[in-house]
């Protein structure tokens, strides 16, 4: 064979692996309103940076006629490229191929790259559109997915990784995107789940779609498996994006930072009057949130799911934060399982990744019920202030209103190694609200009292005066500072820069055993 023929040669594999399962099988994608994986990839990396691995792989398998089905790249596209400039390494599923089915020979295809990653600390990003573990090979497929799950787990706050499910993705195939960091979920063309409808419905006698059963608005809104819903692929590899130029590449760097034309001691009036006069009256604590950070903008992190706490990241002064808020417009702020199990994730992601933790605080306590007790509220309250406590990073807390019970010491307060404590002029921390307080404190003198109530409303005044402020907390050093709503910005700014180099550890150990 000359240098033409071998050239020749090399381009008609290197075609044959780019049509993947042929034309008519990616229009079957498009008319589903899904891209194909090479779409994708280009899409989500900067333009011309993608750089192919393992291009040429193919399946080993020889049952089920399968040696005469073979496909360069076997259903996987796998390698390298750039986000704004930065690495990250990326693989995809191409569903025209044995319907993106893994096998032993791709999951090595994965395998390689995560091991890259790692070494190159750079982060790693799957696209997920499979059927599945390949049945054809038997239990050499589902040790692929072992192969897999064992990185997913060592790499773990090692590198961020992300999964965006752009497709099926059922079975055991749903545990490496559960490991991982951070999951995205296109409505309509996207679901998740253990076991199908047929299996369901044959073992509980139960019908229900695979939409309903997993699609994204199911685990965006009600289990919490997903973090991010989008309509369709475009807005989903946009998310993507945006959510890398918040996070540091591995655990050994800080955050990216980004100029900003935002002056670091802009005042927001508006602050100043948005905590209602009457403490039982709600408010959107995102409003206090786009009022304090650069140009007004959150990037929030599962919007839909336990909507009483509210995590994002947004920045200050260019440098990314972790952003974790009470939210009294839903459940009065209350914490609740799904609240503290959703806000523990986000604050020990953060910490993993050197991102520093802000806390907006309004919190009445936590959820009571028969069901919330029943389903573990204890230990899954502990989940959130285990990882307060845990983290090493900046943490900074503001107190707006409401900081009452153990639900104050779970935020992020003074006493569990946070940094600096504001508190706004409307905060009350105390162990209960004074209605509560009272009837306790006052028991007996409320039963003999003649006119029980006018007594009752008299000792509620008394004692709101008395302790449902900041100040008894302030001068025992519990805040360090009780600071004008309009100044929050400049103040949690100047609070991070004194903390730029914090350098905090915990004991040695092989790791903590948070309550599970």
């Amino acid at each position: 064979m000359n240098r033409e023929e071998r050239l020749a040669e090399l381009q008609r594999r290197d075609r044959l692996a780019e049509d993947g399962g042929g034309p008519q099988r990616r229009e079957s994608q498009h008319k589903q309103g899904k891209m194909s994986a090479r779409e994708r990839i280009e899409f989500l990396l900067d333009e011309g940076s993608f750089e192919e691995t393992d291009k040429l792989v193919t399946h080993r398998c020889n049952d089920f006629g399968m040696a005469e089905q073979k496909y360069y790249g076997d259903g996987f596209i796998a390698g390298y490229g750039r986000i704004e400039g930065r690495l990250v390494f990326v693989f995809a599923q191409d569903f025209t191929v044995f319907g993106g089915s893994l096998s032993e020979a791709n999951a090595g295809k994965i395998v390689k790259i995560m091991d890259l990653a790692a070494k190159m600390g750079a982060p790693l990003i799957g696209l997920n559109d499979s059927g599945g573990a390949r049945i054809q090979e038997g239990v050499l497929s589902l040790a692929g997915y072992a192969d897999i799950f064992l990185r997913n787990t060592l790499y773990s706050g090692v590198v961020p990784q992300v999964s965006a499910i752009m497709g099926p993705c059922a079975g055991g195939a749903v545990y490496s995107p559960a490991i991982t960091d951070f999951i995205f979920m296109v409505d309509k063309t996207s679901y998740m789940f253990i076991t199908g409808p047929e299996v369901i419905k044959t073992v509980t006698h139960e019908e229900v779609t695979k939409d309903q059963l997993g699609g994204a608005t199911t685990h965006n809104e009600t289990s919490g498996v997903a973090h991010f819903l989008a309509h369709d692929d475009a807005e989903c590899l946009s998310l993507v994006r945006e959510l890398l130029s918040f996070l540091p590449s591995n655990n050994l760097e800080d955050p990216p930072r980004k100029p900003s034309n935002d002056p670091v001691d802009r005042v927001d009036s508006a602050l100043d009057t948005l905590i209602p006069d009457q403490s039982n009256l709600p408010y959107d604590i995102k409003d206090v949130i786009h009022g304090v950070v650069d140009d007004g903008y959150f990037f929030e992190v599962q919007e839909y799911y336990a909507k009483n706490i509210v995590v994002g990241f947004a920045r200050l002064n260019g440098r990314s934060v972790g952003i974790v808020a009470n939210q009294p417009a839903f459940l009065a702020g209350t914490l609740d399982i799904n609240a503290s199990i959703k806000a523990a994730r986000f604050v020990r992601f953060c910490d993993c990744f050197n991102i520093p933790l802000v806390t907006f605080e309004d919190v009445p306590g936590f959820l009571p019920g028969a069901n919330q007790e029943y389903g573990g509220i204890i230990k899954h309250g502990a989940k959130l202030l285990f990882a307060f406590a845990e983290a090493t990073v900046p943490k900074v807390t503001v107190i707006t209103r409401k900081a009452y019970g153990g639900a104050y010491c779970v935020m992020a307060s003074k006493h569990i190694r946070t940094d600096v404590n504001y508190a706004w002029p409307s905060a009350e921390i105390a162990v209960m609200g004074p209605e509560g307080a009272v009837d306790i404190v006052y028991k007996r003198e409320l039963e003999r009292a003649t006119d029980r109530e006018e007594v009752r409303q008299q000792k509620i005044g008394e004692f709101r005066d008395r302790f449902a402020n900041p100040y008894v907390a302030s001068e025992r050093g519990f805040v360090d500072a009780v600071i004008q709503p309009r100044d929050t910005r400049k103040k949690l700014i100047q609070a991070l820069e004194m903390l730029e180099t914090k350098r905090d550890r915990n004991p040695p150990k092989k790791h903590g055993n948070i309550p599970l």
